[in-house]
């Protein structure tokens, strides 16, 4: 699929895709529906926290201020082979990284596809998750500032994969580690502190 056709493909699907601002979720918890977890070794912590500068206006965001490998939250129920996810991530602290990323075609904590942004590299990467091995796909320098909000997207069918940061397409490949229907969700890094606000997913026609 090209790009005029990802773009009215996800353009059609929008409005009916999944979204959570996590308005209406408790304080302290991990938001309902979620399971969040960590491939590799650490200790994540996932949490709804009050953040009154929320780009939803919910006065809430989900955030990671644990430590681990990978960390990553994904949406139960969720089950898309082509379509797009997106959210809003704000990269607060981490000495070793400040990331945030989105997960999709997500099989296990073991395997699936991460798109991410890193505030401490100004790099947008992509990668897929075999066996709970992270293999680098592609990397792209794009400015990623720390303590600010940021929309990270990614439009997938069948093998095509395209990344957007800040409504600017970074990456545009095609791969086929990971085929398939797959839960979506968000992810980070190491000792990564990351909010996330905002997120949207829905299937497309390949």
């Amino acid at each position: 699929m090209n790009k005029a056709l990802i773009g009215v493909a996800t353009a059609a699907m929008s409005a009916s895709g999944l979204a959570a601002s996590f308005a209406t979720e408790t304080v302290g918890a991990v938001p309902a529906g979620w399971t969040c977890g960590v491939t590799g070794r650490g200790q994540p912590h996932w949490a709804v926290v009050a953040d009154p500068h929320a780009p939803s206006g919910s006065g809430k965001v989900l955030q990671q201020d644990g430590a681990g490998t990978f960390p990553w939250c994904v949406k139960g129920g969720t089950s898309i082979a082509n379509g797009f996810v997106e959210v809003k991530f704000k990269p607060m602290r981490g000495r070793e990284d400040q990331a945030g990323g989105v997960v999709w075609r997500w099989k296990d904590g073991d395997h699936y596809y991460v798109a991410r942004a890193n505030a401490l590299e100004n790099n947008v990467s992509l990668y897929y998750t075999e066996s709970g091995s992270r293999k680098t796909i592609k990397y792209v320098d794009a400015p990623v500032a720390s303590g600010a909000w940021h929309m990270l997207r990614v439009d997938f069918s069948e093998t095509r994969i395209a990344v957007s940061l800040d409504g600017k397409r970074y990456i545009e490949v095609d791969d086929s580690h990971i085929t398939g229907a797959g839960a979506v969700g968000v992810w980070t890094k190491a000792d990564s502190v990351t909010a996330f606000d905002e997120f949207n997913a829905g299937a497309t026609a390949p």
